[in-house]
């Protein structure tokens, strides 16, 4: 069964895109400081909270004063196919316009939110 990812392009604070995989009727999501990489690169990635599956579709500006205040845009979406998910390491397969093929979410021991996020060898 495919599930609906999205990335999102977030001018906030700081430039940073938010990943985001559906699971159980939420958007599990992380923020990421780099630009997403379908070359191998391991890019931190921050847990945050869930998100509704609405916001999938999300593009616009969130007012000064909110949380996450900025300019947000779809940078890539498409669908992803799990592979295996722990509570510390997630494999599966994104099939997007930017980033496609096997990819890994793995969990950095001692913390609570810190991942790496990074493309699988073919």
């Amino acid at each position: 069964m495919s599930l609906i990812y999205v990335v999102h392009k977030h001018r906030s604070r700081q430039l940073h895109y938010d990943l985001r995989l559906e699971r159980k009727g939420v958007l599990m999501s992380w923020a990421v400081p780099k630009q997403p990489s379908n070359s191998g690169l391991k890019r931190l990635a921050m847990r945050v909270e869930n998100h509704a599956l609405d916001y999938a579709k999300f593009e616009g500006e969130i007012p000064e004063g909110q949380y996450g205040a900025g300019i947000v845009e779809i940078w890539d979406k498409g669908t992803w196919l799990p592979e295996s998910v722990k509570k510390d390491k997630i494999v599966f397969e994104l099939h997007g316009k930017k980033l496609s093929g096997r990819f890994a979410l793995i969990k950095l021991a001692n913390s609570e939110k810190s991942w790496l996020f990074f493309k699988l060898k073919d």
